[in-house]
């Protein structure tokens, strides 16, 4: 017995059609493949991007805060300003008069100087109780002493006219006067 032939797969009814398919769908997986490949790259790329937004949300709250911070300061400091211009108000007149003077005075100190009178302000009350304690006490006797000095002078004359006479301490004399004068 004779088994009936198989007509070949080319010649069913739309095998070809499918053949046809499934070799554009073979073809299409490396191609598929890629596109997936890049899709994940996309989806990693928008999760680093939407994390580094979340990060500039963040600094943005954050400088906003601080701007905020700042706004109120500069309120409290205007604040605080009209309340010095309206204290200094009634002694304008004075001020805008030393204003040259303040100016020349700003162009004019050394740092060093500054630091001088700083100085010197710090040991003001040592030298005034030095002066108060020791100084004035002098200079009130002054007057008493002042005959006494006289005196001392004139006696000091008189034992230099003396010197003068004795023989050999005239050149001697001489001689002393012309080293303090060169000195």
């Amino acid at each position: 017995m004779r088994l009936p032939s198989i007509p070949a797969v080319s010649h069913v009814p739309g095998v070809a059609e499918l053949t046809g398919l499934v070799e554009q769908v073979l073809a299409a997986g490396p191609r598929l493949a890629a596109l997936l490949a890049q899709a994940d790259r996309l989806v990693r790329e928008i999760d680093r991007l939407v994390g580094e937004a979340d990060g500039l949300v963040q600094r943005i709250e954050t400088t906003r805060a601080e701007a905020q911070r700042v706004v109120r300061l500069t309120d409290n400091t205007r604040l605080r300003a009209d309340k010095l211009v309206a204290a200094f108000e009634p002694h304008l007149g004075p001020l805008e008069r030393l204003q040259p003077t303040l100016e020349r005075l700003a162009d004019t100190t050394d740092p060093a100087e500054v630091d001088a009178l700083v100085a010197l302000i710090d040991t003001l009350p040592v030298l005034a109780g030095q002066v108060e304690g020791d100084v004035l006490p002098v200079m009130r006797s002054l007057s008493s002493v002042a005959p006494d000095v006289h005196d001392l002078l004139d006696l000091t004359r008189e034992l230099n006219a003396m010197l003068g006479k004795v023989p050999g301490l005239g050149r001697m004399k001489r001689k002393v006067d012309e080293q303090q004068s060169d000195e």
